[in-house]
């Protein structure tokens, strides 16, 4: 907070903060880039998580995008709700991981659904792959968080005013 990579809003007695641009979430992707090729242990979960093609989106993020557009796909963001009203990806779905079992007959049995949450290390789009496979659903995870997203350059929705 002292570096003001970070900002703050106090909403009674709690106070909530969001990073405090663009650059710092670019920051924050280049770290963990940067740590997975000097930690060895980083590197090898990370090429297991990636070495599963049933469990993570093998396309590219802008076929991936068009896919939704075209709505040959759905793009549920797992992640809490206020977190998916700040900003997520074009076309996604809110649908908070607490929420899916009881949301489940909103998904069509016969479109593919792409799951993401907060990136690599987020364990929601695993959570919400397991329950909806288990109810019959084709279903694979994005490897990315809305910081790998927008690090690459892919376009955002978000609050206005955000």
């Amino acid at each position: 907070k002292e570096a003001r990579l970070v900002a703050a809003r106090r909403d009674g007695k709690f106070v909530y903060y969001r990073l405090a641009g663009q650059d710092v979430g670019d920051l924050w992707v280049a770290m963990r880039e940067v740590a997975q090729e000097h930690l060895v242990e980083l590197r090898i979960a990370l090429e297991e998580i990636a070495s599963a093609p049933d469990k993570l989106a093998s396309c590219s993020r802008k076929q991936l995008l068009d896919q939704a557009k075209r709505g040959e796909i759905i793009v549920i963001d797992v992640r809490p709700r206020a977190e998916f009203e700040h900003a997520h990806l074009p076309f996604a779905r809110s649908m908070p991981l607490d929420e899916i079992a009881q949301r489940i007959t909103e998904l069509p049995k016969n479109t593919e659904i792409v799951a993401y949450c907060r990136g690599p290390f987020c364990l929601f789009s695993e959570e919400a792959a397991q329950l909806l496979k288990s109810k019959g659903r084709k279903v694979s995870k994005l490897f990315d968080g809305v910081a790998e997203w927008t690090s690459a350059g892919m376009p955002l929705e978000t609050k206005e005013g955000q």
